[in-house]
């Protein structure tokens, strides 16, 4: 509940303070740590392993089938081992961050609903906004590198589609639009539009078998390991090492996305952080493995950078697990594509709630209990980018955004901290702020070396979310009208 008096809040809105003031754009949404369902609201339903599956499906995706790879073929050679070990311990100081405010503040919007309790409606304006466009370009990009799985699959059973559904414009010879692609986005939003408890389900099922192919074949590689494959272990030097670490950590940032779902959570303030250190935990002795074995199996300078792990595997004999390993790739970043539109679809969902966007927006389906306006709005919106958008450009839309909310979640854990150290917590961030700090170092190196292109591309999407926010936001926030309103 809030921590907040209305009468003080509604005494400062009415004193005069100007827009830039914690009465104006400054001012903090009420810290609720309440688990409540609210009328027409989302409906708590996932449990402990559903949140751990959902958090596995954004973490354990592409960086096991395909940049474990090119990290070790570019930067790292077999110290690739070391890339994911910075890239881990990175990501577990923001991850304990995210950790803290999903046991304190057990509602939708991740990073959004944290930043604005914290640091201000703007801020939490900017990151929400951010992520807006972070996530869908997220789920665009998987679904780009999905397509090409499928489209080996179907060559696989003799059957190709026509060139222009191949890909988006400027791909390839005739190619007008990626079909595959866009139509994995809708089909997305379709089943993220059945409901919580089925999507959970759904996702759950597909985590499931991915670890299970992941599982075998690092066994059957197992078997396939020469030690030699190991020298030299650092042939580009610890900097190389260092310099694969920023590849890395792309790889291990997914359970932001399932924090947003914090409100469709039982038991949130318990289940959650405890599911983030789980699943960061399982992910790291994936990666920690995959690496191994593949770098075991085969020279660092021989690997296919396209097909990591079934170019290692034919190497050794195994290249009837290829296409294995191709139903695997589909599933894996099927699962993150989907972990990543039920996120943005939740931070679209509280914005709107809390009157930042129309709240047109924040209806729920009467018996599903979700917000299928938003769904299908993100499931058309990516498959649009998906569908006509080559893959590098499309990825050029995220990385700045995540690492952003990330540097955003770490300073607001040390503020929080100094300004309510009276919060009932169910998870305290440790070594505090020594913690968040290496989260926020990490994240600022990693922003420093973006190129230019994406910092525009940034730049311009934040201009036109302050338009919006001072157009629309500013006047219509819930808690701009909740404070002008007399108090008895």
């Amino acid at each position: 509940m809030s921590q907040t008096s209305p009468t003080t809040r509604s005494a400062a809105a009415r004193s005069g303070a100007g827009p830039f003031s914690r009465a104006g754009m400054f001012r903090l949404k009420p810290v609720d740590t309440s688990e409540e369902e609210t009328a027409g609201g989302l409906r708590r339903t996932m449990g402990l392993w559903q949140l751990v599956a959902l958090s596995l499906g954004g973490l354990v995706g592409a960086g096991v089938f395909s940049l474990a790879g090119v990290v070790a073929h570019d930067d790292a050679g077999p110290g690739v081992m070391i890339s994911f070990l910075i890239a881990i311990v990175a990501s577990g100081a923001a991850a304990l961050c995210y950790a803290e405010f999903a046991g304190l503040i057990p509602k939708a919007g991740s990073a959004y609903t944290y930043s604005y309790a914290t640091l201000g409606e703007l801020v939490g304006w900017a990151i929400g906004w951010d992520l807006l466009l972070e996530y869908t370009a997220i789920v665009a990009v998987v679904a780009i590198a999905i397509s090409g799985y499928l489209s080996y699959l179907t060559d696989q059973m003799g059957f190709s589609l026509p060139d222009w559904a191949l890909g988006a414009p400027g791909t390839g010879a005739g190619h007008k639009v990626d079909l595959f692609a866009a139509l994995l986005c809708l089909l997305l939003a379709f089943v993220l539009s059945r409901g919580t408890r089925e999507s959970a389900r759904f996702e759950t099922i597909l985590v499931a078998v991915k670890l299970g192919i992941v599982a075998l074949v690092i066994i059957a590689g197992a078997f396939h390991i020469s030690a030699g494959n190991y020298t030299p272990f650092l042939p580009f030097g610890l900097g190389g090492a260092v310099t694969g670490a920023a590849t890395a950590f792309f790889a291990v940032y997914g359970y932001d996305a399932m924090s947003a779902a914090a409100e469709e959570s039982a038991e949130a303030k318990r289940v959650l952080p405890k599911a983030i250190v789980v699943s960061l935990g399982i992910a790291a002795v994936i990666y920690l493995l995959v690496c191994l074995v593949m770098l075991g199996m085969q020279d660092y300078r021989d690997i296919d950078v396209k097909s990591p792990f079934s170019s290692a595997l034919a190497s050794v004999g195994l290249a009837w697990l290829g296409t294995i390993v191709a139903v695997g790739a589909v599933l894996g970043i099927a699962t993150s594509a989907l972990a990543n539109m039920l996120a943005v679809t939740r931070v679209w969902f509280a914005m709107s709630r809390d009157g930042l966007l129309p709240s047109w927006f924040a209806r729920n389906h009467p018996r599903r209990h979700v917000p299928t306006r938003v769904i299908w709005l993100v499931g058309v919106g990516s498959a649009v980018i998906a569908g006509f958008l080559p893959i590098r450009e499309a990825a050029d839309l995220t990385n700045i955004g995540i690492l952003m909310a990330f540097i955003v979640v770490a300073a607001a854990v040390t503020v929080l901290r100094r300004t309510r150290p009276d919060l009932p917590r169910s998870f305290r961030t440790p070594w505090v702020p020594v913690v968040p700090l290496v989260g926020i170092g990490f994240s600022i190196w990693l922003i420093a070396n973006l190129d230019w292109v994406t910092w525009v591309r940034f730049a311009v999407w934040m201009v036109l979310g302050l338009v919006v926010y001072g157009c629309y936001g500013y006047r219509r926030s819930a808690e701009r009208i909740s404070d002008a309103e007399p108090r008895g």
